[in-house]
């Protein structure tokens, strides 16, 4: 059944498909044996997530680095499940065809297949993802094997790890091809759908994209991944605490709001504002 959207000039030709639908895990998947480029970006909130749905992405993801670029903290391990279920069902009202997939935070899906299922179970409940997330390869293989063997379609996600941080020591480039690509097959054969490949050399990411039959989804993985996934306020240039090398600024409404906050302030000072076109009689 086609969902319509909101017609744009620019949307046309970036679905996953012609049509105007909700994309589905089974289109995803295609998408790599069609030669599609599949396009992801982070949401955690209905505004953005409908701008963005509106923009043709083909799937959203309310990832657990909201727990820095919209909680402030230092890395993503604070963050809980209930935060992220309450961040999913905030995008979910504004997504009317993106796949919405949402992250399985820190410990709740470590202390075992059960307790993973348990999650990903409140996440698509409770949340209205589409999907789940969840990172590491072999050593997570059992919990995604459980949640997948309950239809719940899930995405691995290896490389750097960002719930793996401190045992990493830092944000740092993941060079071990060997592991890697045994991460990646684990992953696809415990049943994901797709891989996000996370801060990796890009030959590695390259031999990783070839060697499996499922999608893989680069950030700082290079250019011969299957799709590519930014967060979204450090494409809007929105959030500047951390500048990966692997970003790129698509605009800096940074300087913008900042702009209009400054303006605002000064016209409300001088009493320019409200004008009275803005006031009623």
């Amino acid at each position: 059944m086609s969902v319509p959207v909101k017609a744009s000039p620019n949307n046309s030709n970036l679905a996953l498909t012609n049509e105007l639908r909700q994309v589905t895990v089974p289109d995803f998947v295609a998408a790599k044996t069609r030669g599609h480029r599949l396009t992801m970006l982070t949401a955690y909130d209905y505004t953005m997530a409908r701008l963005l749905d509106e923009a043709g992405v083909d799937s959203l993801l309310v990832g657990d680095s909201l727990g820095m670029v919209v909680q402030g903290q230092p890395d993503c391990l604070a963050v809980t499940l209930d935060e992220m279920i309450y961040h999913t069902r905030l995008v979910a009202r504004g997504v009317r065809r993106s796949l919405l997939v949402a992250d399985l935070p820190f410990m709740s899906y470590q202390v075992s297949p059960r307790q993973a299922l348990k999650s990903a179970g409140r996440l698509i409940k409770e949340g209205g993802a589409q999907a789940v997330k969840l990172e590491g390869g072999v050593r997570s293989a059992a919990a995604i094997a459980a949640i997948t063997a309950a239809d719940i379609p899930l995405m691995g996600h290896i490389g750097l790890t960002p719930q793996s941080v401190r045992r990493f020591g830092g944000f740092k480039v993941q060079r071990d091809a060997e592991r890697l690509l045994e991460d990646a097959q684990a992953v696809e054969a415990a049943g994901a759908f797709a891989v996000v490949v996370e801060c990796v050399p890009m030959e590695v990411a390259s031999r990783i994209t070839a060697a499996l039959k499922i999608p893989t989804i680069g950030i700082g993985a290079g250019p011969d991944c299957d799709g590519q996934i930014l967060v979204t306020p450090d494409l809007l240039g929105l959030f500047d605490d951390i500048r990966p090398r692997f970003v790129k600024n698509y605009a800096d409404l940074g300087q913008a709001v900042r702009k209009a906050v400054e303006t605002y302030c000064r016209e409300v000072r001088d009493g320019s504002f409200p004008a009275p076109e803005h006031s009623f009689r």
